[in-house]
């Protein structure tokens, strides 16, 4: 008896416990502004398009960005600046650099100058610098073809305040209108020297140039005046070592085309290959997409980051030049996608690009509830949702009380994004489309993540992403399954 008396207590409570359902699920909103993103970045106000100087220092990740502080529409681009500790959380800072007598501030990419190579700091204090496009906007509405040059600026302060450097430009424009967005890497040679690779988007193709200072560059190469999409000019290109799933070498040149998408309108593809002296060789011509919705464009990945972390990591902005300047946000325009982890994967000996959530997104599940019905209410604007499929097709609806929806699905090989019917399109005839994207192998699991204004769809762990920005009239209030949907979870999403 005095052991029975011991074992009843605790075998109740193991029973009651397993019994208890779960939370039950009700909508509560986040929302302090119609559309504003609880969790993407976005400007506090004014313009914001691609992100740029992305880099890692002293335990900060900085977010730079086109900025027009002064309208919601594109205008004289100005260096915005963001801080992060934890990729979720974000301080907006002072803009870094603004428009001067050599033009606007476009496009590029900044680096940690740690030996002082550029002699713009010290040994003792090396400078982040920071490279860029210079856009005349006077001379663009001439004839004249050299209205973009490359240029730099310095900081001696972690990023806080720039000094733009007395002799530039220092990549001066051969005679080429598109001639611009570098994106810079240091690389170590055969002989153990380090040089500086500029990656830079020219017309219909991309030039590399070596620079041993940052400040003198020399033409190494050209790629991709033959290959590839060429709907529209070639922008904001990135190149990038990484491992392949057997452990191979391989170099990744990703680069922004806008038009000529697959959804039409922007979009980013990409090329692997070799790198060697200077010449990137692609292994194929295969046209690849990085992410076949209509909204992930211009992206790039982070510099510097600690080689503990191992790891590309991108982001990129989450907009269509078909829309980006009229879509009904009011005091801010556009938002960032959330941050991925860029890794090579095989499908059936074809090597793609996996593009996952980055791995601090998992901080902002405040609740998780379980889903065992075919129907569930959402508890905010702002959810994660994972799931399990059993039979390589499914069918997500979210909907609200307006009747509203967004269909997410997989059937016949192709995976689709149906905004059509999920509010506000007015404001663009190409806005309200469904968004297809080939997938031949098997879906095994799904990732979304939503927001006031986007979805951001996963499969397999970002073996294939698709970005959608959406607006609807009232938040999704419901989720509806299809029957092959298992192991659904739901996490309230906070910062």
């Amino acid at each position: 008896m005095k052991h029975s008396k011991l074992i009843l207590p605790i075998f109740c409570i193991l029973l009651f416990s397993s019994c208890q359902s779960d939370p039950e699920i009700s909508f509560e909103s986040s929302s302090t502004e119609e559309f504003r993103p609880l969790y993407h970045f976005t400007p506090e106000s004014g313009w914001m398009n691609d992100p740029n100087g992305l880099i890692y220092l002293d335990g900060e990740y900085h977010l730079f960005y086109q900025h027009y502080p002064d309208s919601t529409v594109w205008g004289p681009m100005h260096w915005g600046h963001a801080v992060s500790s934890d990729l979720v959380n974000w301080e907006s800072l002072p803009i870094a650099l603004y428009p001067d007598s050599l033009g606007y501030i476009f496009s590029g990419s900044a680096v940690y100058d740690a030996e002082n190579s550029s002699g713009l700091g010290t040994s003792d204090n090396p400078p982040m610098v920071a490279i860029f496009t210079y856009h005349n906007a006077e001379e663009a509405n001439t004839s004249s073809d050299t209205f973009q040059n490359q240029a730099i600026a310095f900081s001696l302060d972690k990023g806080r305040t720039w000094d733009t450097y007395e002799g530039n430009p220092v990549l001066p424009n051969p005679g080429i209108r598109d001639f611009r967005d570098p994106k810079v890497s240091q690389i170590t040679n055969a002989d153990g020297t380090k040089s500086w690779i500029m990656t830079l988007a020219v017309l219909d193709h991309i030039n590399f140039y070596s620079s041993p200072d940052l400040k003198s560059w020399t033409l190494l190469s050209e790629f991709g005046k033959t290959i590839g999409a060429h709907g529209g000019v070639w922008e904001c290109p990135d190149l990038l070592p990484f491992k392949t799933p057997s452990g191979e070498d391989k170099w990744v040149l990703l680069v922004s085309i806008n038009p000529g998408g697959p959804q039409n309108g922007s979009a980013t593809q990409y090329f692997i290959g070799d790198f060697e002296n200077g010449k990137f060789t692609p292994d194929d011509t295969m046209i690849r997409w990085l992410d076949y919705g209509p909204d992930n464009y211009a992206g790039v990945t982070w510099s510097n980051l600690p080689s503990d972390q191992n790891r590309t990591l991108f982001i990129g902005w989450m907009s269509n030049w078909l829309y980006a300047n009229v879509v009904p946000t009011q005091a801010w325009r556009s938002a960032m996608t959330i941050p991925r982890e860029l890794s090579l994967f095989d499908i059936d000996g074809t090597l793609l690009l996996k593009s996952a959530p980055a791995k601090e997104m998992e901080k902002l599940r405040a609740e998780e509830f379980k889903v065992n019905t075919e129907t569930s209410t959402l508890p905010s604007e702002a959810v994660e949702i994972t799931a399990g499929v059993s039979d390589n097709s499914f069918l997500i609806t979210f909907s609200n009380e307006l009747g509203e929806k967004l269909l997410i699905s997989k059937e016949n090989g192709l995976v689709s994004i149906d905004r059509r019917n999920a509010g506000k399109s007015d404001f663009n005839p190409d806005f309200a489309a469904m968004h297809s994207a080939p997938m031949s192998w098997e879906a095994k699991d799904i990732r979304i993540f939503i927001d006031a204004s986007s979805i951001e769809l996963f499969i397999n762990d970002g073996e294939l992403a698709m970005t959608s920005i959406l607006f609807p009239t009232s938040p999704w209030k419901t989720v509806d399954l299809s029957e092959n949907i298992k192991s659904l979870k739901l996490y309230n999403l906070k910062k």
